[in-house]
């Protein structure tokens, strides 16, 4: 039996070695065949031309099949990169949403861990630039630097308390600015630190409602110098400097009567607000800063630029920055040092201005300043400065609350009925011919006014596309062409508006409308013969001599 069962294997082993040698025979022919091979061969005279034939047929079957492979290889070797890539997203996501997650428990240490982890994930993709997946990439190497700005500012808060949460530094660049407050810039610096007397109070008491720092009081220093009614060159207004649409996206009131950019408390709190909102998106102060001086959108596109190293510090962003933008922040950080200690930067700083101090009352007529503060005897230029908001240094025609010297309330509500209501003067225009060679800037300067002022008005799409012939309006500022004296058109007794025009005069007004200068002056709350063109006045015809 069991010799029968070694014959039966033997056999078995044969026929399966047998099989085997036959499939691969048969296999052999096959590989020929896909390959436009020679025919059976030829008598040996014909040999000559069998050998050139395979030459020409064989050569591109062998680089179309080498291309194809290739192709094939490298797709799957893209597939492959573009599915680990994907993978390690995938997961540097989740570890970021892990970060958020403990942050939310306040677990600095755990978010960091995790947005480290992020971090090395998004280093080892590896992608082509025309990848998909490339902006995801970015976007959450972004949100990780951001993250871990965010947590590296809120230690440095506590471990500055001391300085408040504003780092204090004695770098070169900021060495530089303290030098030139020391030497050209000493007189207005000390200039503007007796005037923040008049604000700092209030600010102080804003920035302490919202928790913020109050180093942050020290801003309009370098902004406006502390003057409320101060305007840049990129028109700008205000303490805080703020450009017409910031205004109004913060509810800075903006119309004929008053720019609510010039009223040092409501301009403070929309600072705030916007400070607020600057460091919530970028996670630091300084950072903040820069944004604030010039728009956030500026350093976001700065920030996109730079590698993510430039987290560790702003001083590596800082050199990216537009000038005018990176010297602000170092001019704070100087002001800031010099009036923390000013022995030490050579200084002895004047008595800063005492804190205004006022009540509130309801108007309801657009009365002149002058005319108010001539009537009590109160000092004209404290009044203006009471209300800085007020274009005109008139209320407006709709209810209004002035600010008027403390103990003075009562006296101003009881008066503000018999004075004469003030009319502001419309804009009024000149007419320009563009010649060969002019410019807006040229224009502008000429008539006194901005490019801004001009483009406005004419409604232009550029600031340097224009003509020659074309016709522009220009606001007008006046002038010292003479005019005849207006006709009178009221009746001994009646009361009309008149607007002056180029080269009037109130002796001439007055002599027309029978009346006198002081009598006009007195109606207008005028506090000297000087007019504007398209200035109205009030006058109340005299009779006939």
């Amino acid at each position: 039996m069991k010799y029968l069962r070694r014959v039966l294997f033997l056999i078995s082993t044969l026929s399966l070695v047998f099989f085997l040698a036959a499939c691969s025979s048969a296999t052999k022919p096959a590989k020929t065949v896909a390959k436009p091979a020679p025919k059976p061969a030829q008598p040996a005279a014909a040999q000559p031309a069998a050998q050139e034939q395979p030459k020409v047929s064989e050569e591109p079957v062998i680089e179309i099949e080498q291309a194809d492979v290739i192709t094939q290889a490298e797709t799957d070797r893209g597939e492959e990169f573009e599915k680990d890539a994907t993978v390690l997203l995938e997961d540097a996501f989740g570890a970021y949403e892990e970060a958020q997650a403990a942050i939310s428990r306040e677990d600095m240490e755990g978010a960091l861990a995790k947005l480290d982890q992020a971090y090395s994930l998004i280093l080892k993709m590896s992608l082509p630039a025309d990848s998909p997946l490339l902006q995801e990439k970015n976007d959450l190497r972004i949100l990780i630097a951001q993250r871990i700005q965010k947590i590296s500012a809120s230690r440095t808060t506590l471990a500055s308390s001391v300085n408040g949460s504003i780092p204090l530094v004695e770098n070169q660049w900021v060495m530089k600015e303290i030098k030139s407050f020391q030497t050209v810039e000493r007189k207005a610096f000390e200039e503007s630190y007796k005037r923040s007397g008049l604000y700092r109070e209030m600010i102080l008491g804003e920035l302490r409602k919202e928790g913020l720092p109050e180093q942050l009081a020290w801003i309009p220093l370098i902004e406006s110098a502390f003057r409320p009614r101060a305007l840049s060159r990129a028109r700008a207004l205000g303490m805080w400097q703020f450009i017409r649409s910031t205004g109004y996206r913060y509810g800075l009131k903006q119309d004929k009567y008053v720019d609510e950019r010039m009223d040092p408390v409501k301009a403070t709190r929309a600072a705030i607000q916007y400070m607020v909102e600057l460091h919530d998106l970028f996670g630091d102060w300084t950072t903040a800063i820069a944004a604030y001086n010039c728009g956030e959108g500026q350093v976001q596109r700065v920030i996109r630029a730079q590698k993510v190293g430039y987290f560790d510090s702003f001083w590596d962003l800082f050199a990216n920055l537009p000038y005018e933008t990176a010297r602000h922040v170092p001019r704070f950080i100087a002001t800031l040092l010099i009036v923390g200690d000013p022995g030490k930067y050579g200084f002895s700083l004047p008595v800063p201005d005492p804190s205004l101090q006022y009540e509130t009352i309801r108007v309801d007529a657009a009365v002149k300043l002058a005319t108010l503060s001539q009537k009590l005897a109160l000092d004209q230029a404290l009044l203006v400065t009471l209300n800085s908001e007020l274009r005109h240094d008139s209320t407006p025609n709709y209810p209004y609350d002035l600010r008027v010297p403390a103990g003075y309330g009562e006296q101003c509500l009881a008066c503000i009925a018999s004075l004469p209501q003030f009319i502001p003067p419309d804009v009024v225009t000149d007419r320009h011919t563009v010649r060969k060679g002019d410019t807006l800037g040229a224009i502008a300067r000429r008539y006194r006014t901005s490019v801004n002022a001009i483009v406005s008005l004419n409604g232009l799409r550029s600031r340097t596309m224009i003509y020659p012939g074309q016709k522009l309006r220009v606001p007008s500022r006046g002038g010292v062409v003479t005019a005849p004296a207006p006709a009178p058109t009221a009746k001994p007794g009646e009361s009309v508006t008149y607007v002056v025009q180029n080269g009037d005069t109130l002796f001439q007004i007055a002599k027309a409308y029978k009346t006198t200068v002081d009598a006009i002056k007195a109606a207008n709350g005028l506090a000297s013969d000087i007019l504007a063109v398209g200035q109205k006045l009030v006058i109340q015809a005299g009779r006939a001599q």
